[in-house]
């Protein structure tokens, strides 16, 4: 999978990303041209407090194809404080400001009580209808509360994703059952990855969103290294393969439905 045979005609939309991370400091420039080259028309850099939201926000203005979410991360739910969801309810009237994310639960590794993630992302879930904007949901280790809760805030008029998806296919349709995409990360194109590669091949095409969670979880051939949004076409080239259809049929629908979900404004 090293070699993709591209057609420069091909758009893609990278929905999950980590722009403003100190891996991409020295040569965010590049990494965004790269991206463009390879087709990537839009990327959406994703907050997970109050600070990076701002950061995310910030490089939306400086790069046209840059969009940002706003949000508070399970990781951070502990030190959420008043102030940070008035910036955050203040940044949601950005014009880039597409989508309320990323939040959720992480069980996987607890910096923040099970109880207070629990708060913060109910909190985050009712700000998000507030402001009618769609959700981008972080759910590691925790998939019961996760569904609980989704279910609780249920339904989600401006839609929404479970991002990285790490579930199974009886989980999957749980998800879309409540009207929200799964968003396929490079992990499908590991091995190992049994039950993601069988979640990529089944779920209907309408359903799907493709991102990189840069810098993290870069896709074969690349595993190991800091991931970028060029590489993007790796992870739509697996999906293709699992599913026996063209990168072009890939690149068309995964771009059309984040289309549909985040309303990414005329510049």
């Amino acid at each position: 999978m090293s070699q993709i045979a591209f057609d420069q005609n091909l758009q893609f939309i990278d929905t999950h990303c980590h722009l403003d991370m100190e891996a991409y400091k020295n040569d965010l420039d590049e990494v965004i041209d790269r991206a463009s080259q390879m087709g990537i028309s839009k990327i959406i850099t994703i907050g997970i407090d109050a600070a990076s939201s701002q950061r995310a926000v910030r490089l939306s203005e400086r790069y046209p194809s840059a969009y940002a979410a706003i949000g508070v991360h399970p990781h951070d739910a502990a030190q959420v404080t008043k102030n940070d969801f008035k910036t955050i309810e203040r940044l949601a009237l950005h014009k880039k400001v597409v989508g309320y994310g990323e939040i959720g639960l992480d069980y996987a590794k607890l910096y923040s009580a099970k109880d207070i993630q629990q708060q913060v992302f109910s909190r985050q879930l009712s700000m998000a209808k507030e402001l009618g904007l769609p959700i981008i949901i972080h759910d590691r280790d925790a998939h019961d509360d996760t569904l609980r809760i989704l279910k609780q805030h249920a339904p989600f008029p401006a839609g929404g994703v479970m991002h990285c998806f790490s579930g199974d296919v009886p989980f999957a349709d749980n998800v879309m059952e409540l009207g929200l995409f799964i968003s396929i990360p490079g992990i499908v194109t590991f091995k190992n990855a049994i039950s993601l590669q069988q979640v990529a091949r089944v779920i209907p095409l309408q359903s799907m969103l493709i991102e990189t969670d840069g810098p993290f979880l870069a896709p074969v051939p690349y595993r190991g290294k800091r991931n970028a949004p060029e590489f993007l076409l790796h992870t739509a080239q697996k999906i293709a393969e699992l599913r026996n259809t063209t990168l072009a049929e890939i690149a068309r629908a995964t771009t059309a439905n984040a289309q549909a979900l985040f309303t990414f404004p005329e510049l």
